[in-house]
């Protein structure tokens, strides 16, 4: 009986003790949930409160995201694939994602941005467009770092030759490397569509060359597209303006495109051959694709027999996001987000362009491998079709609802400032810098 006793009595106590270490352990785990609690939710303040705009209408300036696997420093970072079965990792497949930190730069940082790509200073109200990033599929894509792109085209130089798309490419670079040294413009043309710019402290020079069919043209309308006659393009002839300059760059981003679907009169031989959209009953009607593909082939052939070892980019066709008309005839784009990648078709032909694009760069290719000429695709075509949302549309021009009696024209096919146009550099630099 004293046994027994005791055994139950000891049992009590051993019973009291695990009681009470089950109470220490939640009590431990209720405060750990607290801390945690209490860390999520001031986080997602601070990264909520990030997304508005000051009271000036300023956006706060942002922090680059963090992203695995990055390696920018002051080292030249490795962009390593891990695409599974591929040399290297496709970075023009993926999709936009959300992204907090928003842009880089602001109308008030860069004054660099031309006014019709100026959307904030021109008055447009809404701002999601400004806080997505292209994210490939396969890979992680850092962010570009303007510090290490300067160092690695220290004492290069490099050139964008194309229409205005090119253009407006050039101006996101100026903006985003403006955060670490202003360039200072050492060349404009009359039209200031071909300009040059210097960065002294790292000796390195950034062109962009006006050229909208690559080969030799006479164009005869204004600034605002608005034609006096058909262009008379020489299929077979290169335009001088860049081919005579081509040997002064170490890196060339080249690209045709939307120019090919204007009214023309081909050329070939200095002989007409017969003409787009002309109707000119004297003169045989031809569709723009032979136009194109002939125009790339002149490119690519001379890019083939240059002894000049360049490393030579080409970007493919950027489609535009005209709804219910063109750009003359009263199209808009009014979307505020991007699509998802069954959400859109590309247009028939949007697609033509493409393929005679694909087909004519891998021509090239097989015929320079082991030339020693670097030639690769930049291919954003279909990263650009799923942004429908990122155009300066109605807000080319300076407050255009302001006066009512205005006639409203919208740009569907360029992009804003910032906008979705400075992913294009995010790619570039892990092209430049990829092993």
């Amino acid at each position: 009986m004293k046994k027994m006793k005791f055994d139950m009595n000891n049992s009590q106590v051993t019973s009291n003790q695990w009681r009470n270490q089950v109470f220490a352990k939640i009590a431990i785990c209720l405060l750990f949930v607290g801390f945690a609690f209490r860390f999520y939710f001031s986080s997602s303040i601070q990264i909520f409160s990030f997304i508005y705009e000051h009271d000036d209408g300023k956006l706060p300036t942002p922090q680059l995201p963090v992203v695995a696997n990055s390696t920018l420093s002051d080292q030249i970072p490795v962009y390593n694939s891990t695409q599974e079965g591929s040399p290297e990792c496709d970075v023009f497949t993926g999709e936009w994602i959300r992204d907090p930190t928003g842009p880089r730069y602001t109308n008030h940082t860069c004054n660099t941005i031309e006014p019709h790509q100026n959307c904030m200073k021109n008055g447009r109200p809404d701002s999601d467009y400004l806080y997505w990033r292209w994210s490939p599929a396969d890979c992680d894509l850092p962010p570009f770092n303007p510090k290490t792109f300067l160092q690695f085209m220290t004492s290069k130089s490099m050139a964008f030759i194309g229409d205005s798309i090119s253009r407006n490419h050039v101006q996101s670079l100026l903006c985003i490397l403006s955060q670490i040294e202003d360039a200072d413009e050492v060349y404009h043309d009359e039209e200031y569509r071909s300009k040059k710019w210097f960065f002294k402290s790292h000796n390195f020079t950034l062109s962009v060359i006006w050229s909208p069919f690559l080969t030799k043209a006479s164009i005869f309308e204004d600034n605002d597209g608005h034609s006096m006659g058909p262009i008379e393009l020489h299929l077979d002839e290169l335009d001088l303006i860049w081919a005579n300059q081509f040997d002064d760059f170490n890196y060339v981003m080249i690209s045709g495109g939307k120019w090919f679907l204007k009214t023309a009169i081909y050329y070939e031989n200095a002989t007409v051959i017969g003409c787009h959209n002309c109707k000119n009953d004297n003169i045989s009607e031809m569709t723009f694709d032979y136009a194109y593909r002939k125009s790339l082939r002149t490119v690519f052939d001379f890019v083939k027999k240059s002894n000049h070892k360049v490393n030579l980019f080409f970007r493919s066709t950027t489609p535009d996001h005209f709804e219910n008309g063109e750009w003359n005839t009263g199209g808009y784009c009014n979307r505020t987000g991007p699509f998802k990648e069954h959400e859109i078709n590309i247009r028939d032909i949007d697609m033509i362009m493409r393929d005679i694009e694909l087909d004519e760069f891998l021509k090239a290719k097989q015929t320079l491998n082991g030339s020693g000429l670097d030639v690769r695709l930049f291919d954003t075509t279909s990263l650009s079709l799923l942004r429908p949302d990122g155009h300066p549309g109605p807000y080319r021009a300076f407050h255009p609802f302001d006066l009512k009696e205005t006639k409203i024209q919208n740009d569907c096919l360029h992009w804003c400032l910032p906008g979705p146009i400075d992913s294009w550099n995010d790619i570039l630099m892990s092209l430049l810098l990829r092993v």
